[in-house]
């Protein structure tokens, strides 16, 4: 802290406050107070010769008052400073919570219970999703092969007619040479796809199968018995393409 001027004291100066009488010249004997670092030092004396101003000195005592005074204000902000508190709540640690051993057992075990019962759902629904695409891969194929039959069965039954022009031109013998050749094997190409003829003289009359077209009784027959085929029936399969005309004879 740098020294300051010290104020005259009117008593040793030798005059009153306001007066006009000049001061005497300070001597070497006075004691001189400097203040650091919050503390008053007592100087040595000055050295011969030194005179200061009456209007630029300021008195010892006067000095020590304006320290004290600096040294209680830096005390009451250090004070202000040290004592404030934080806004707010205070904030409290929270008490450590003991140890459950049984209900964290209780716990981990609703979990396991939990994920077990999850566990059963999701294989279930995949059970259930494996089952429909098993279905619908059995629908999808039965439908391509109704589908496929169905063609076919279309193309087959517009070639019947020309199967019964066969048969009428076998029936009468016309069926020699070449053309009986093609007769053969056109037979034997459409029956690769699963077309079969029906319908001979002495089967069983089937009403499912057989188209009735004339009636009478025999002695020769003791059940409902085809006499007679007047167009041969054909079938693909398990589908009826076309039943047999024929004449049926009951026992009498």
């Amino acid at each position: 802290m740098t020294q300051k001027s010290r104020a005259a004291d009117p008593d040793d100066a030798g005059s009153t406050r306001g007066g006009s009488a000049p001061t005497e010249p300070a001597t070497g004997d006075e004691e001189r107070v400097v203040i650091r670092n919050n503390r008053k030092l007592t100087d040595t004396t000055e050295p011969e010769g030194t005179a200061t101003d009456a209007g630029s000195d300021v008195s010892a005592e006067g000095l020590v008052e304006d320290a004290e005074v600096v040294v209680d204000e830096i005390e009451i902000e250090a004070t202000s400073v040290e004592g404030s508190t934080p806004s707010g709540p205070p904030v409290v640690d929270a008490p450590a919570q003991p140890v459950d051993g049984g209900g964290t057992g209780t716990s981990l075990g609703a979990e396991l219970e939990a994920l077990r019962a999850e566990l059963e759902e999701r294989t279930r629904d995949v059970q259930r999703v494996s089952a429909e695409y098993a279905n619908y891969r059995k629908r999808v194929d039965r439908d391509r092969s109704l589908v496929q039959e169905q063609a076919t069965g279309s193309v087959l039954a517009a070639l019947l007619p020309i199967l019964d022009d066969l048969d009428r031109a076998r029936e009468h013998g016309d069926l020699v040479g070449p053309f009986g050749s093609v007769a053969e094997q056109l037979t034997a190409a459409l029956g690769k796809f699963g077309l079969a003829a029906f319908g001979e003289q002495g089967d069983p009359f089937d009403p499912t199968r057989h188209e009735a077209v004339a009636h009478q009784t025999s002695a020769d027959v003791s059940e409902p018995t085809c006499v007679q085929v007047m167009r041969r029936g054909y079938q693909l399969g398990e589908r009826l393409l076309r039943p047999a005309l024929v004449a049926v004879a009951d026992p009498e």
